[in-house]
């Protein structure tokens, strides 16, 4: 008899019955119920567990479990409370998340290429006062974080006719973009671009990578768009970058702590726009799918999706 699977999460309990219901009607033959519902001897037969953003405590009580498919792409925050985790993680690698970060990240590149904060202010002021844009071709952009996501954005970027460069931890060749790696290569991209898109996982070695000494590498008058993870930027670096003019605007999607609080500097700041991390929000009907298929390929071919290498942090 097959034991039920747990559906893990600190969701709210509407978010989490919607994606329930989506996964039980892909998986009829599967039964899937809050964690909260199963027994003490259901959930010691558990091998495998359904995660979003879930509490340590709940997966320490699955002994046996070997893998949990998480239905979000980011795993920082589980990795991070459970140092020493014994089953494998697979994140959500969504096809569809990629085609969504990449609008996000052209819809922002654009809205700081055409100088939209100037305008913004300019309308606060009852000004009228026309700007010199630059052509596509004339600006840099650089992509850190050349993964999955990253990799489709450049392309787009590029589709889009900007000069793009890309940096990421080892050594990467895409088609018509030039890639760097490395503390050199880091330096590199960063005296060069106009507009830099951070798309780079939360990791020990990425932890406050945008830091005084790298803001100080930066071409002045540069701009930033963090859609990656908060911690990637060190906040007082980020103000003295924007204070002194060495960075120009700055549009941030993650923070150190979501939401961010209501008291925080970045809220008022003119030179920062804030969204409530919203660049590429999980699709459930299509994550719902990949699920399902990494559950039943487990079940009848016991082969488990790629996993998260736990060192690296992704």
């Amino acid at each position: 008899m097959k034991s039920p699977i747990p559906f893990c999460s600190r969701l709210t309990s509407n978010e989490q019955l919607l994606w329930i219901d989506k996964l039980s009607n892909l998986l009829p033959e599967e039964t899937i119920r809050p964690y909260s519902e199963l027994s003490d001897l259901e959930r010691h037969a558990v091998d495998f567990a359904i995660v979003a953003n879930p509490d340590p405590k709940e997966l320490l009580t699955l002994p046996n479990l070997i893998w949990v498919q998480s239905v979000w792409a980011g795993v920082e925050r589980m990795l991070e409370e459970l140092p020493n985790v014994s089953f494998n993680i697979a994140r959500m690698v969504d096809p569809n998340l990629s085609k969504t970060m990449s609008e996000a990240v052209l819809s922002w590149v654009l809205y700081l290429h055409r100088d939209m904060p100037a305008y913004l202010k300019q309308q606060q002021k009852a000004e009228w006062h026309q700007h010199f844009v630059a052509q596509p071709e004339e600006v840099q952009i650089g992509v850190l974080g050349l993964g999955e996501l990253g990799q489709v954005c450049a392309k787009r970027l590029k589709d889009n006719y900007f000069r793009v460069s890309g940096w990421s931890r080892s050594q990467k060749e895409l088609e018509g973009i030039e890639c760097y790696s490395g503390e050199e290569g880091l330096d590199s991209i960063l005296s060069q671009s106009d507009i830099i898109v951070i798309l780079l996982p939360s990791t020990p070695s990425t932890k406050e990578l945008i830091n005084l000494e790298t803001v100080k590498k930066m071409k002045p008058g540069a701009q930033i768009i963090n859609f990656g993870r908060g911690p990637i930027i060190d906040e007082d670096a980020l103000l003295y970058g924007l204070n002194t003019g060495l960075i120009k605007h700055a549009v941030l999607d993650v923070f150190n702590r979501e939401p961010l609080p209501r008291s925080h500097a970045f809220w008022t700041y003119p030179s920062i726009t804030v969204l409530p991390h919203i660049s590429a929000p999980t699709n459930p009907d299509t994550a719902s799918v990949i699920v399902a298929n990494n559950i039943r390929a487990y079940r009848n071919l016991n082969m488990l999706p790629e996993c998260v290498d736990v060192k690296k942090g992704y």
